[in-house]
């Protein structure tokens, strides 16, 4: 998205971020189920994987050089950065630095993108998830071939061309600029995730455990609001098991 959305209370920068972010990822889902170009890339220059390797400001997370037989073919790194859309790595035919092109018959089998966590409701994402992936919450949306991941002070948003793709993704996830590797659960979010629908009990009770209870906290802070604002205030959301 990545893909997402403003939140209850969202600042105008994070509503702007949701819309971007909801843009791309509109647009990422469309080119990776048509296609795009003709000839297979060759893998990614030691030069421009070097330059993702320094990027300063997060963790920013890949899946290795290679995914399903498909080499790494672009990563955004610090020139191609975008604050409201992330940084991206891509897999497969069709990329060419920022964004996907053409059209023609080739697959885009995956995009990874991570962007700095904005607060944003999830009802926008239509039919969804919730699960727990790799010790930390997670959207899978649409129709699984699509998954947005809480962690650190990052949403890592994945768009692939089915659910097993995306799936396989998530559990091969780990920083390409940073130490780690993928067999460890990914680090708790330090955000509240605006999760949308049902959530299961493991899902509950992973919400319910994240650092400095900052669900808790921020239903609080809601609330607040709500009560200092009056009517127009944003509505304190309803998160199962700590609500009241």
């Amino acid at each position: 998205m990545t893909s997402m959305t403003a939140a209850t209370g969202a600042s105008p920068t994070a509503k702007a971020a949701t819309l971007a972010r909801g843009a791309l990822a509109a647009l990422c889902t469309l080119l990776v189920l048509a296609g795009c170009g003709t000839a297979h890339p060759k893998p990614l220059a030691s030069g421009s994987l070097a330059e993702a390797r320094t990027f300063p400001y997060f963790p920013v997370y890949w899946v290795g050089r290679n995914f399903d037989g498909h080499p790494l073919a672009a990563a955004d790194g610090l020139k191609n950065y975008e604050p409201l859309i992330g940084d991206s790595v891509y897999y497969g035919d069709c990329v060419q630095s920022k964004g996907i092109f053409g059209g023609g018959s080739c697959l885009l089998p995956l995009q990874v993108t991570t962007v700095i966590y904005a607060l944003h409701p999830n009802a926008a994402l239509g039919a969804q998830r919730n699960v727990v992936l790799r010790g930390v919450p997670a959207t899978v949306y649409d129709g699984g071939r699509s998954i947005e991941i809480y962690t650190g002070r990052v949403a890592i948003d994945i768009f692939s061309n089915n659910y097993a793709n995306a799936i396989s993704a998530a559990d091969q996830l780990r920083p390409l600029n940073a130490p780690g590797g993928a067999s460890a659960d990914l680090p708790a979010p330090v955000y509240c995730p605006g999760l949308s629908g049902h959530e299961s009990q493991a899902v509950v009770e992973v919400m319910a455990s994240l650092p400095r209870h900052v669900c808790q906290s921020t239903i609080a802070e809601e609330r607040y609001a709500k009560e200092v604002e009056g009517p127009h205030a944003p509505a304190a959301r309803e998160i199962p098991g700590y609500n009241d």
